[in-house]
């Protein structure tokens, strides 16, 4: 199941709109930061989508500007979608884990200067979100959109209360 269908169904819930509004509506949302979406892959996603009678073409504008409508097969299935994400548990894929499993094949010195860099940018990232916390509604955004911001901000800290304990484990030679 694909993060970005379920925004772009999502987005057209309130009304008919173009590829570009669609993206500044997730742009605005801060998508591009907690959903891993190409925004490239939106034009792509709508007109499959339309393919598939999730949407409707309700204007081929000028320009090549398509206006998209979603259809009543479409909210049944964005209503699916948002169930199942609710619903399922997936495991958050993260290349730094990939890089831990191999930590012991760089020295104690390469390991410990990139973990001090990690929690120096682990510590600029919570900062960050903490300052634009609420920001979002200004330029159109529900409120609730912050709850993304918190759960990021949650997980960021999460994995700085790991580096920091690991840190000490490294310098301990109790991790390789």
């Amino acid at each position: 199941m694909s993060s970005t269908r379920i925004l772009i169904l999502g987005s057209l819930l309130d009304g008919p709109m173009n590829g570009y509004q669609v993206r500044r509506r997730l742009e605005v949302m801060g998508a591009d930061n907690w959903a891993n979406v190409a925004f490239g892959s939106i034009y792509h996603g709508l007109s499959k989508m339309a393919d598939e009678g999730l949407l409707e073409v309700v204007e081929s504008g000028k320009g090549g500007k398509t206006v998209y409508e979603i259809t009543e097969t479409g909210r049944l299935e964005f209503h699916r979608l948002l169930l199942i994400s609710w619903h399922e548990i997936k495991p958050i894929v993260d290349p730094f884990q990939v890089a831990l499993t191999f930590m012991d094949r760089l020295s104690k010195e390469e390991v410990l200067d990139a973990m001090h860099s990690r929690i120096h940018q682990l510590k600029m990232q919570i900062s960050m979100i903490e300052n634009i916390m609420g920001a979002k509604q200004r330029y159109g955004a529900p409120k609730h959109v912050d709850e993304n911001l918190r759960l990021t901000s949650a997980m960021f800290a999460a994995q700085l209360a790991w580096a920091e304990k690991a840190v000490k484990q490294v310098e301990a030679d109790e991790l390789p």
